[in-house]
């Protein structure tokens, strides 16, 4: 991949003025031959493989942050849903392989290790159960282990029982962090049509479908993308685009030139590069603030939706022919705690659940990052994740819901998390219940349109 002069000095500017970054180098790693009879025999195979196939993995980063001039900014590693290797073991309670994680996580010097997940999207298996029913007391005792699990899918429907036991498992992992304002749960998501391929935490695993090894790369640019759009205020908004889309373009590159070079260093297979737009609490480097350069007063406001929708769209054109392999989420992220933007604009009364839900429908994942009172009821948690749920489910994309009831906190207080999960006031809930229907289970089913075959 050659760069001319022009190129070089304007990927320099991106990264010392606009908050140009490489988010993260994440390697993903197959679990699938861990698997044994008893617990023991499983971790010692788990963590043996993991330092086998990353102990180079942050020394290789940092040299190439170094080498290239180019923040990157975590390495993190992936693995095959702990749920398919535990349960040939014996073991009742999943917290061992959490722990066997965070070890070598801790070995490896890797920020985050996802992984600790469940796939029942049409059913639970008694192995999927007992990993859901450890997920408090394995994110409450572990620093770097982040969990998920994917309860739905366009082809599948929804389960609609692990529905109901998310609800009560969330508050639960909130409780077990009530003294870190239930920082527990900005380590669990919950999705529908989860991709195996996905490198940014909480949510990262290594999917079923992919190979033994290899390396995802998840690029980051709000700031760049903003810087950009100051130079076609006033413009049509086919203009936009094409700015967003040709900004994409390079941000990509420099994407893919860090996971090809990685590849190579590491000996392991090049995967993907996920062009989301992945915010931080820096001020400056927001996708609200995109959405406001776009010409909305503040996020939040009417034509909200239709900017994000152009943004995410933009994102994708523009991206996609600048790496050989795009995957995992690719668009642009919208957590409230994670952009200085969106926290504002909750602030000021423009930005809602609702309203924040309605984006989801056009942007990457979904509800993220979302501080509510601590006395929310589990049934409620359960309602907003079906409802996030149903539109992945219908719109054939990735949803998800990463929200925190943070114990003994309640309306227009603040939590603070620090680091790149940042700060969020803590926003209202619709008060009516749903617990009638999240008490029905079953299995919510799948749209007509997903009968392809």
């Amino acid at each position: 991949m050659i760069f001319s002069n022009n190129e070089i000095f304007e990927t320099v500017q991106m990264i010392e003025a606009e908050h140009l970054d490489i988010r993260t180098i994440t390697m993903g790693i197959s679990l699938r031959d861990c698997a044994a009879e008893t617990g023991k025999a499983a971790a010692a195979r788990i963590y043996e493989k993991i330092m086998r196939k990353a102990g180079r993995l942050v020394e290789t980063g940092n040299a190439i942050a170094e080498e290239f001039g180019v923040p990157i900014i975590h390495k993190r590693i992936a693995v095959t849903p702990i749920a398919l290797v535990a349960e040939a073991s014996d073991e009742e309670s999943y917290l061992l392989f959490a722990e066997v994680l965070e070890r070598a996580a801790v070995e490896t010097g890797v920020n985050f290790i996802g992984g600790f997940s469940a796939l029942v999207e049409k059913g639970a298996t008694p192995g999927d159960l007992r990993l859901i029913r450890s997920l408090p007391e394995a994110l409450s005792s572990t620093e770097r282990v982040c969990g998920s699990v994917n309860l739905g899918s366009t082809k599948t429907g929804i389960n609609m029982d692990v529905v109901a036991e998310m609800g009560e498992i969330i508050k639960k992992t909130a409780e077990a962090t009530a003294g870190r304002d239930g920082i527990g749960c900005a380590k669990l998501v919950v999705f529908c049509n989860a991709p195996g391929d996905n490198p940014f935490m909480a949510g990262a695993f290594h999917g079923p479908g992919e190979p033994d090894c290899q390396i995802n790369v998840g690029i980051s640019g709000p700031g760049v993308v903003k810087v950009a759009l100051e130079r076609v205020r006033g413009e049509r908004i086919d203009v936009v685009s094409e700015m967003i889309k040709r900004t994409a373009f390079k941000i990509t590159r420099m994407g893919q030139l860090v996971a090809s070079e990685a590849s190579k260093r590491l000996g392991v297979p090049f995967g993907i590069v996920d062009l989301s737009l992945a915010p931080t609490p820096e001020v400056g480097d927001s996708v609200a603030y995109i959405l406001e350069e776009i010409g909305l007063e503040s996020a939040g406001a009417p034509g909200t939706t239709a900017a994000l929708a152009l943004l995410n769209d933009a994102v994708k054109k523009g991206g996609i022919m600048a790496s050989s392999h795009v995957g995992g989420l690719s668009g642009a992220f919208i957590p409230v705690s994670e952009d200085a933007g969106m926290i504002a604009a909750v602030e000021r009364g423009a930005l809602t659940l609702e309203k924040l839900e309605a984006m989801t429908c056009v942007s990457s994942v979904g509800l993220d990052m979302i501080a509510i009172p601590g006395d929310t009821s589990a049934s409620t948690i359960s309602g907003i994740i079906a409802d996030e749920a149903a539109i992945g489910m219908i719109n054939q994309k990735t949803t998800a819901v990463r929200i925190i009831p943070v114990p003994g906190k309640g309306v227009g207080e603040r939590v603070f998390f620090g680091g790149l999960l940042g700060e969020a006031p803590i926003m209202p809930v619709n008060g009516f219940s749903c617990e009638a229907m999240i008490r029905r289970g079953g299995r919510l089913p799948a749209p007509v349109h997903s009968f392809r075959n």
